[in-house]
Formats: C-alpha cells, sequence, structure tokens
C-alpha cells in the first residue's frame, strides 16, 4: 500500500529500526511528522485493545469538529504499530527512471506510449520497495517526471540532472555554458558529469578523464554559480582528484578509488555513492541483463575492485551513499538490493541504513525535511511487519513491508 500525504495518521507503540528495546508512538498530520515520543511500556502493551476505541472516538470527535468548521478533513486513524517498524523513506541517489532498455537503441524501438507506460511502473515499483525519493542520474527531464508523477498518480519525489555531461560535450566553456544554460532551463537541480569511461569502455581506458581540466573546472564552478549541485560519474583517476578540488558533491561508482583519494574526498566533504550491485548484476553470465561477454568482463573487473574502494571510503570518514543505477523494469523495484551488497562490502547494518536515509538526505542537501522519523519532517516512511535490520535477504526485506507513506501527493510533486 502506497499513502500519500497523510491527513491525520498515528502509529502507538511502534518500533523505530535500529533503535533496540524501544517503542514509539508517532503522530502524522497533513504529511508531516508532528509527534515521535517513546511510548509508555504500559500503554504500548495495551495499545492493540484500546486502538479500535481510541479510532471510534476520534472519528466522532473530528466529525463534530467537521461539522462546526465546515472542514472535510478526515478522522485521525490510530494504528496499532506493537507488532510493527518504521523507517525513513528510503532515498536512491542514481537511478535511471526513463530508461526501459539497457541499450538506448532498444528503447528508441518502441512505440512511445508504451515507453511512457513502462517508465509509470518503474515508478510504482520503485515506491513499492520502499524508495520515495530518487535522484535521477540522466534522461528523465523535470517536465516528463511531473507529468509521469501526475498522470500515473505516483507521488515518487525526484531530484532532476536532464542531461549527461559527457565526451560529446567536452568543446571547451563555451559550449559548455550553452549547454549548461539549456539544463538549467529545463529545471534541473543537479548537473551529472561523466567524467571517465564505463562498461563501454575498454578496461585499459575505463579511468582517463574525457575532459580537460579545464572543462570539467569550469562546468563545476559555473553549476555552482547558478546554484546547481554536481555529481561525477567517475570510476578512477584523475577525474576524482580534480572532484575533490572542485567541491563537488559526490563521486558515483568509483570502484577504483585508492586510499589515498579517500582521504582528500574526506576533507573536502565528497560523498561517495558506488552503485555497487548493478555490477555484480551485470556481471553474472546467468543474470536478468543477458549482457555480452565483453561487457560482463568489464564489469567483473569492476566488482573485483568494489569492495576494496568501498573499504578505503569508510576508513577515511567519506560519507557514503545509496544508489542503485538501476534503469530496466528487471531492476526497478529491487532497490534494496543494494543494501546488501553494501553489508558484503563492509558496512555494517546501521551505516548501511545511514547510507540510505538520513546520509542520503544530506547529500541531496535535504537534511532537515527528508532521512529521519522525527518531528517537523515530511513522513515518508517505510512500514515493516518484521525487523527490517533482522532481514537476511532482499526478498525477505521486500516481503515485509506493509506499506509505504509518502509526504506529499502527485499534485505538489506535479
Amino acid at each position: 500500500m502506497i499513502l500519500a500525504k497523510p491527513e491525520r495518521k498515528s502509529f502507538k507503540g511502534i518500533a523505530i529500526a535500529g533503535i533496540p528495546d524501544k517503542r514509539f508512538d508517532v503522530e502524522i498530520r497533513s504529511g508531516r511528522f508532528v509527534s515521535v515520543r517513546e511510548a509508555d511500556a504500559a500503554a504500548a502493551a495495551g495499545a492493540a485493545a484500546q486502538a479500535g476505541a481510541a479510532t471510534q472516538a476520534g472519528a466522532a470527535a473530528q466529525g463534530e469538529e467537521a461539522e462546526s468548521a465546515g472542514s472535510s478533513d478526515p478522522a485521525a486513524e490510530i494504528v496499532d504499530g506493537s507488532e510493527l517498524w518504521i523507517t525513513p523513506g528510503l532515498i536512491d541517489l542514481h537511478t535511471h527512471m526513463a530508461w526501459t532498455d539497457f541499450d538506448h537503441a532498444d528503447q528508441d524501438k518502441r512505440d512511445p506510449a508504451e515507453v511512457e507506460a513502462m517508465q509509470a511502473r518503474a515508478f510504482e515499483a520503485t515506491l513499492r520497495t520502499g524508495v520515495t525519493t530518487v535522484r535521477d542520474a540522466g534522461g528523465l527531464t523535470p517536465a516528463a517526471a511531473a507529468h509521469l508523477v501526475r498522470e500515473y498518480r505516483q507521488p515518487l519525489r525526484i531530484d532532476n540532472g536532464s542531461h549527461m555531461f559527457g565526451a560529446a560535450d567536452a568543446r571547451g566553456a563555451d559550449y559548455l555554458k550553452r549547454k549548461a544554460d539549456e539544463v538549467f532551463a529545463s529545471g534541473a537541480n543537479w548537473i551529472k558529469i561523466m567524467a571517465t569511461g564505463g562498461l563501454g569502455a575498454p578496461t585499459e581506458s575505463v579511468t582517463d578523464p574525457v575532459f580537460t581540466e579545464d572543462e570539467f573546472a569550469f562546468l563545476v564552478r559555473y553549476a555552482h554559480e547558478n546554484g546547481r549541485k554536481v555529481f561525477v560519474h567517475a570510476w578512477g583517476g584523475a577525474a576524482i582528484d580534480w572532484s575533490a578540488r572542485a567541491g563537488v558533491q559526490s563521486i558515483e561508482h568509483g570502484m577504483f578509488l585508492t586510499a589515498d583519494q579517500a582521504a582528500r574526498l574526506a576533507e573536502a566533504n565528497v560523498a561517495f555513492v558506488p552503485t555497487a550491485s548493478i555490477y555484480r548484476i551485470a556481471a553474472d553470465p546467468q543474470g536478468v541483463l543477458g549482457l555480452p561477454p565483453v561487457i560482463r568482463d568489464r564489469a567483473a573487473r569492476a566488482v573485483e575492485a568494489h569492495a576494496n574502494a568501498v573499504a578505503y571510503a569508510k576508513r577515511a570518514g567519506v560519507r557514503i551513499g545509496f544508489g542503485t543505477d538501476y534503469a530496466t523494469p528487471h531492476l526497478h523495484g529491487r532497490n534494496l538490493q543494494e543494501l546488501y551488497t553494501l553489508l558484503d562490502y563492509g558496512l555494517n547494518r546501521e551505516e548501511a541504513w545511514i547510507a540510505a536515509t538520513s546520509d542520503a538526505a544530506r547529500i541531496l542537501g535535504r537534511s532537515g525535511e527528508l532521512g529521519s522519523i522525527a518531528e517537523g519532517y515530511l513522513s515518508d516512511a517505510v512500514i515493516f511487519g518484521s525487523d527490517p535490520y533482522a532481514a537476511r535477504s532482499e526478498a525477505e526485506l521486500r516481503g515485509s513491508i506493509a506499506a509505504v507513506i509518502t509526504g506529499t501527493d502527485e499534485s505538489e510533486l506535479a
């Protein structure tokens, strides 16, 4: 169940995942948490018996208030949370919501109506897996995102990069300025720089920069001057050093990050979004992407290096963010796989969840409203039927989701 912008909803005696041996009373009004208080133990034990009566009493009282004030606001719904857990809504910092096929040529062959319907299903699948906010890493314009949210009533919150600045844009500062102005005009609030190659590049050259250092520095500076944040696709090499010097907001992928570079990222407060699970999926010869052997081999080399990069970042104190780089119907809705890859690569449970919630919100620049179950924050949340920290697999975790709540509805996001 996806519940957008609850007017009045209360959970009595619910557990906040990651806080052991405590239960809380959590109240939501108009899409925000207005009260988060530790529950009295005796009251929490009796919550199940009292919830029904409280709901009826609340409905009657609210009905009287509505009649006298001419309001149609619904009565508060009181939920027994004694067997439930709540977490903040997850934030996927690197996904591609507009892509329906791994090969863009295959997407171009599809009927536009089919593409739009597939994109709408991707929005829904992403929400149902507990991700309430995404940073689209290229391919989706703000106008297209607003259309999908409005027409298909899927209130997914989207930060947007629109265009991916890559090798074809390496034409000097004047060209970059004109192209950046176009991206700003689209409404995008991020600039995405493809500073190195990726799976399409030969292994021996995948860390070579595709821009000159002057071009790269100009684009970052111009974005910041115009109030845009910058995230950088960089597998490794000099582009990571340039990013630290320029003060970008985050490095994406970074599997060939060195220990020295991690220290410089930490010093410059540049975050690291590994997007680790997609490379394991891409390297799998039996995987859902079905990629050719040469691409699988390149992905396998990335997998071999990625755990070391995450370890270097963790040791240096780099803020690590949750991002999937998912981009097809086979992958949208399976975002929780990234949590388990981060666990495999050395993060503990708390660190992995922080990467997907409070630290992800900080990377977005939205730490005051997203990423926490706290008074005043938007009520983006996931309700689980069992302790999500104890789930042993992505499938088990996804299967325990009872509801997804967002603090906004489609009318506010369109």
